[in-house]
């Protein structure tokens, strides 16, 4: 019996520091990864996030641009990283949607990552030139079904939300036109401006200001309801797609097997600062719509975005263009 001793002693001594870890984390530093380069909306919104998080964990939590591949990058940089909590992801639609995108990815969406919380939701808004022929959303169709080889959409980059956005659509509205891929999308607005680019399908920050100053014009946007920042543009269900509804979304991810406590505080505290009036103030004005959650329930969410994106795969080859 004796030579259990010393065993049981570790076990209840491990026992009785747990608390004493959930109460101590963090103490030092946070990394939030943002798997795209500077100013998108991922890294406006890590922005406003990380030092409303900061407050309410003691603990800087800084962000850290990891670009490139699709948001791989910044994705297996995470799902690489030690399971402590000192290191985590704000990750997109591209987390669900790249396994449909791209042959070989370096981790496992779900098995490589640890939901933490849904961060929100921001509803896309198709635009097209102000000198477009196309008045509506049922023109821009009729006019890609008369003129498809001339008819084309920019993004981001493959597997932005820009990108999978234009696919479902397409898919939907059965179009098929070229897609015209950037790196970022600051020269996609630039383009599709000048009428190099037939449309896009923008994020509601990225598109406002060209909105609002004459050199877009909105056709709709992706929501179940229409945006209070365009109370008078339509929504894509209300024009021609009676089911369509789609947002790029934001969640907090962890690499795999985090501590339970560890992600719960995690979650408390961004469900906290999500709840801080100048951080609702600040995501607002980007047009994201807050959406805290669970684990569980960003978990849920995953597993419905994986599905979507399958299913897409199922009817429809999504083109990867270099």
């Amino acid at each position: 019996m004796r030579r259990f001793r010393p065993v049981l002693a570790a076990g209840l001594l491990l026992a009785a520091m747990l608390p004493a870890f959930a109460q101590n984390f963090p103490d030092r530093p946070i990394r939030l990864i943002v798997p795209y380069g500077t100013g998108g909306i991922t890294d406006i919104a890590a922005r406003i996030v990380a030092p409303a998080m900061s407050d309410q964990l003691g603990q800087q939590v800084f962000v850290d641009n990891r670009a490139g591949g699709a948001g791989m990058v910044g994705f297996a940089a995470t799902a690489n990283a030690a399971a402590d909590g000192y290191t985590l992801v704000l990750a997109t639609t591209a987390l669900a949607a790249n396994p449909i995108l791209f042959k070989s990815i370096p981790y496992d969406a779900i098995k490589s990552f640890t939901p933490v919380g849904l961060v929100g939701v921001v509803p896309m808004v198709a635009v097209v030139p102000a000198s477009s022929a196309a008045k509506s959303l049922k023109d821009l169709v009729e006019i890609a079904r008369m003129r498809s080889s001339e008819t084309n959409y920019g993004s981001a980059g493959n597997g932005s939300d820009n990108h999978l956005t234009a696919e479902y659509f397409n898919h939907l509205a059965g179009i098929k036109v070229t897609h015209v891929p950037y790196r970022g999308g600051g020269q996609v607005m630039t383009d599709l401006v000048a009428g190099r680019l037939s449309y896009v399908f923008a994020t509601m920050p990225t598109a406002l200001p060209f909105i609002t100053d004459g050199r877009l014009r909105a056709l709709a946007t992706t929501g179940q309801e229409r945006s209070a920042a365009l109370p008078d543009v339509p929504t894509v269900a209300e024009t021609m797609l009676p089911n369509f509804s789609l947002y790029a979304w934001l969640g907090l991810f962890g690499p795999a097997n985090l501590p339970a406590h560890v992600r719960d505080r995690l979650n408390k505290a961004m469900v906290a600062a999500l709840g801080h009036p100048d951080t609702v103030e600040r995501l607002q004005k980007i047009g994201l719509q807050i959406k805290s959650s669970t684990p569980d329930e960003l978990g849920v969410h995953l597993g419905r975005e994986l599905g979507r994106w399958a299913e897409l795969a199922r009817h429809v080859k999504i083109e990867v263009t270099e």
